[in-house]
């Protein structure tokens, strides 16, 4: 009699369904969830406790309390979108830093570079070489072949070295007049670091240990026609090399392969160009038979190479004086360029596949 009642005794731990989670929300309310079997967590802790970094033994939590607010701290991990507030707080409030040239450090890295990202990466499929020949620290005159029809080569330039170099270095880029007198692009590119092409810009930006970029061939390499493709145009009057023999800052040849195919140029309406006053007026495959749709890239393939710097301050202080001397200079580095926009080629192999 004695064992068949204590068969009916049903026990209170056996009644008792699955246990609560033993974490708590960000709220600070606990974890409704029901644990797994035979642990003290539900799947979600659970898996964030598997993932986070592990931590030594000497300052591992000893209380179920430590756990729990370890647990609390992943949970309180700011999101996009606490993120994206913050960022627009500050800019309503006007709380964040510009420099004397203009330049808006946190929206161009955390908005703009951001965005190119899937043309960088994606659709150009941009390969670099060389990128540790450009100094950690310190001022450098990068000098680069400017090609396109729309000068997106100098963009893609510094998002290279804006992401891939190891220090994440700013290329502060010479912008020809025509850039400041368009609204739009004039405001964005004064966000994004560049500056006038002036000497004075280029002494203050190299005076403060910046990378100045400067494209030599100016309008003549951007307007230049399909017949005359990665053919270098004459590098001026040899302007940069007097900045870079006065600052005594190296030059860092840069090769730009990709963007001829990215806009290829057939002709220019130079009558229209004239009449709007701009340098040139392409005519591309798909531009302007397509209207505004013609003026995306084609998804060519890019090679972005950085030369040995050639150092500047071994020469006479007035080296800068005597033209002829700036002129062998100049045209030595455009033949250098040449040479690496050639290699660049054979590296790259097909343009678009």
């Amino acid at each position: 009699m004695q064992g068949a009642s204590n068969d009916n005794v049903i026990r209170l731990d056996a009644r008792r369904g699955p246990h609560r989670c033993e974490a708590t929300t960000t709220t600070g309310r606990p974890c409704r969830n029901h644990a797994i079997e035979g642990e003290r967590y539900c799947r979600v802790h659970g898996r964030q406790r598997a993932n986070a970094p592990a931590i030594a033994p000497s300052e591992s939590p000893t209380s179920d309390q430590e756990l729990r607010d370890a647990l609390v701290d992943l949970d309180a991990a700011p999101s996009v979108i606490d993120r994206l507030s913050a960022f627009m707080t500050r800019r309503l409030k006007g709380d964040y830093p510009i420099d004397e040239f203009g330049y808006d450090e946190e929206l161009s890295r955390e908005i703009l570079l951001p965005l190119l990202r899937p043309l960088y990466e994606h659709y150009f499929r941009i390969r670099t070489l060389g990128m540790s020949r450009i100094p950690n620290e310190g001022p450098a005159l990068l000098v680069a072949n400017h090609s396109g029809t729309i000068p997106i080569d100098a963009v893609m330039m510094q998002y290279a070295v804006a992401t891939e170099h190891p220090a994440e270095r700013v290329v502060r880029s010479i912008g020809a007049d025509l850039v400041w007198a368009a609204p739009f692009v004039s405001h964005l590119a004064r966000k994004t670091g560049n500056a006038v092409a002036c000497d004075e810009d280029a002494y203050a930006l190299l005076e403060r240990d910046q990378l100045v970029a400067v494209f030599p061939e100016g309008f003549k390499g951007v307007g230049k026609g399909w017949n005359e493709r990665y053919r270098l145009q004459r590098f001026g009057r040899g302007g940069f090399i007097e900045v870079a023999l006065r600052a005594r800052v190296p030059i860092v040849p840069v090769a730009i392969v990709g963007a001829e195919e990215a806009f290829p140029m057939v002709a220019n309406a130079k009558a229209l160009a004239t009449l709007l006053r701009f340098p040139y007026f392409p005519i591309t495959p798909t531009f302007p038979l397509l209207g505004p749709l013609g003026l995306l890239p084609l998804p060519s393939r890019w090679v972005i190479e950085f030369g040995e710097p050639i150092p500047m301050d071994g020469y006479p202080d007035d080296a800068a004086d005597d033209k002829m001397f700036v002129f062998d200079l100049t045209d030595s580095i455009r033949d250098r360029i040449q040479q690496m926009v050639y290699k660049g080629l054979k590296y790259r192999g097909s343009a678009f596949l």
